[in-house]
């Protein structure tokens, strides 16, 4: 029954340890001299770090090797006929998880896919002109006399098409919040498994600690696993995630309250708490 197993369909990743002659070549040289124990990942799991610590190459070579839907295919900055990114990729390893009878699954999800912030930003644009663009032909169609069905039957004609085609996007009605919250009702699908690439991006904290719970529902009680990057505050302390810190040279495991993003917080706040009790 749906809700009394979590779904774990990625169980283990382990990065390359291979090492090649030039050390500075990406993807090799974001991971030189750590010492990378293979992820272990729970139905939710989250890669702590601060920006430029790797956290976003780590998922997009696990999307790269899973052949995920969003996969962003990488270029190496060296020169020559040598794919060095595919080649990190490819010595890369993967474990697949179990169902809730024990049968180890044999690919992933049809819905599973990667979802970079720019991804989440490309796709507040699109929402926000189709939604101002067919408001406003209903209500220009409702103002001459014609029923809201007529005016939304109209949408669906040529006619109707080539209006939203012409007409230029003007002003937003929604703010960038609202509109990344109804782009993760959108994507966010049971029975799935998603990597998230800084989900945070535009959204308020409430809206931040709203999405982690919604996070939180998917992964207890419809099947979904994520793997998600991040370093806001506020979705470390409400996703249920078991958090790797990609900040230490080793990706240890730690809780959100000790990641020096959150104790930043706590340090500045607890600084001025007397001015919040005035």
């Amino acid at each position: 029954m749906k809700g009394d197993f979590l779904m774990i369909y990625l169980s283990s990743f382990k990065l390359s340890d291979k090492s090649i002659k030039n050390p500075n070549i990406y993807p090799y040289n974001v991971f030189h001299r750590k010492d990378i124990d293979p992820f272990i990942f729970a139905p939710i799991t989250v890669l702590y770090g601060n920006n430029g610590s790797g956290k976003s190459t780590i998922l997009n070579i696990i999307a790269n090797k899973l052949m995920l839907t969003g996969k962003e295919y990488a270029t190496s900055n060296s020169f020559g006929i040598v794919d060095y990114c595919g080649k990190f990729s490819s010595e890369c390893q993967f474990s697949y998880g179990e169902d809730e009878f024990g049968n180890v699954f044999r690919k992933f999800p049809e819905n599973s896919r990667f979802i970079k912030s720019e991804d989440i930003l490309y796709e507040i644009k699109k929402i926000q002109q189709r939604q101002i663009l067919s408001d406003g032909m209903e209500y220009d169609y409702m103002k001459n006399g014609h029923s809201q069905k007529e005016a939304e039957d109209n949408f669906q004609t040529q006619e109707g098409r080539n209006q939203i085609e012409y007409i230029e996007f003007a002003q937003e009605k929604y703010s960038n919040g609202e509109t990344a919250m109804q782009f993760f009702e959108e994507y966010l699908l049971p029975d799935a498994l998603y990597l998230l690439d800084e989900p945070e991006v535009s959204l308020s904290p409430a809206n931040q600690v709203l999405l982690a719970k919604e996070i939180n529902k998917l992964a207890r009680l419809l099947s979904c696993q994520f793997i998600i990057a991040t370093h806001s505050p506020f979705m470390l302390g409400t996703l249920n995630a078991k958090i790797y810190n990609i900040d230490k040279d080793d990706y240890s495991i730690c809780e959100w309250y000790e990641l020096e993003n959150v104790r930043y917080f706590y340090d500045f706040f607890k600084k001025h708490e007397k001015e919040f009790e005035e």
